[in-house]
């Protein structure tokens, strides 16, 4: 029988983050789920300790892979849920309860549920909500056409019907998730902001370790949805936004 929500997970060198990630998953005391691991080949304990919750999770498969969206979209052909939600390893629900009430919102049928995130710095501490932290205010009413200046909502706060998701653009390297939250939602009826955060995001992941290209992309990305010449002028904005900022809240978060 299929369950209502598919958690997917990639993973790789992934020993350091795996288990809490799980942990967090599987401590919320609900069943509608399935969880599914997309492994990159680990070399380390990864599969020791994912192995250690074998009988709790639908599918773990460990091979090479071109990378992380290559590895999320062999989790969504094996996804059976009606919705789909990416939660990266070292990524954790925000709180105990949080996964019932996701299930309850999804039992509204909504195309796309979305949320804030708590960000958390790499020891361990929670830094804010990714809405206060960074200069992107998550809009109550989300639209595709939100995203002209940047990602509003990361993936993990994200959760799309799979029927309406299309595979990740392995076209980009680092930012392909913006582009499949876009696509998602120009074909979603239904949009639904949570009235709590969905998870907390550990930072430092692999697109702030590689900034030059995630930008590179992110204005590729943006340029094909919503022009070049509209994307030229709204990094401009991008960046005036974000050394205001950065001044304005210079060491509240820091």
């Amino acid at each position: 029988m299929s369950k209502l929500l598919s958690i997917i997970t990639v993973t790789y060198q992934a020993e350091d983050y795996i288990e809490n990630t799980l942990r967090s998953i599987f401590s919320q005391g609900e069943l509608d789920f399935e969880v599914i691991i997309l492994d990159g080949g680990s070399r380390d304990r990864t599969l020791e300790l994912v192995h250690h919750y074998a009988s709790q999770i639908a599918h773990v498969v460990s091979e090479p892979d071109k990378g992380i969206y290559d590895a999320m979209n062999k989790g969504m052909q094996l996804a059976s849920g009606k919705y789909l939600y990416f939660l990266n390893a070292g990524d954790t629900f925000a709180d105990p309860d949080t996964l019932r009430q996701i299930l309850i919102d999804l039992q509204k049928d909504p195309d796309v549920l979305y949320g804030d995130a708590i960000f958390i710095n790499p020891a361990g501490k929670a830094i804010g909500l990714r809405s206060e932290v960074s200069p992107h205010p998550l809009p109550q009413h989300l639209t595709w056409k939100d995203f002209d200046k940047g990602m509003l909502v990361c993936h993990q706060s994200f959760i799309a019907k799979r029927e309406i998701a299309p595979p990740f653009s392995l076209d980009y390297r680092m930012s392909s998730d913006i582009d499949w939250e876009i696509n998602c939602l120009k074909l979603a009826q239904s949009i639904q902001k949570t009235q709590y955060p969905i998870c907390r995001y550990l930072m430092g992941g692999a697109s702030v370790k590689n900034l030059k290209t995630t930008w590179k992309e992110r204005f590729q990305i943006l340029s094909k949805h919503f022009g070049f010449f509209t994307t030229c002028i709204n990094h401009l904005i991008i960046i005036i936004r974000g050394l205001l900022f950065t001044w304005q809240k210079k060491g509240k978060y820091w």
